[in-house]
């Protein structure tokens, strides 16, 4: 729990504001390109190379993960979050999520070639569910 609340406390603040002015970045400040939101968003903490990290928590690898081969499991992590991480569903629109999962997908030496869309994100939304404001 200790690190939990020490990766709270120093690491999320450093992802949300990435952008080096300071200020908390918004869905439109990460743009649409899914390696460019990766390493905005993500490289962080599964590191630039996909191979995640151990330490004060614990960052899978997504190099070769066999839990990327479906497309829902990694489209319901990143809207709604599990174990340390957070949900960005409320940071990133559906189009930007659909290129990241895909950028995932198709890099780090996996080779899923079915794509995600934006409406399959939009599918998977919940009504009115309350995302989480760690990065915002």
């Amino acid at each position: 729990m200790k690190n939990l609340l020490l990766m709270i406390a120093f690491v999320l603040p450093i992802v949300s504001y990435a952008d080096g002015t300071g200020l908390p970045m918004k869905a439109n400040d990460y743009g649409t390109d899914g390696q460019e939101i990766y390493n905005s968003l993500c490289a962080s903490c599964h590191m630039v190379d996909g191979k995640g990290a151990k330490g004060a928590g614990f960052y899978p690898s997504l190099v070769k993960n066999p839990k990327l081969e479906s497309p829902i499991y990694i489209q319901d992590v990143v809207l709604y979050g599990v174990h340390a991480m957070p949900s960005i569903g409320g940071l990133l629109d559906d189009t930007q999520i659909a290129n990241v999962i895909n950028y995932v997908r198709t890099h780090f030496d996996n080779h899923y070639t079915d794509k995600v869309s934006p409406s399959d994100i939009t599918k998977l939304r919940a009504p009115n569910y309350q995302y989480d404001t760690a990065f915002e």
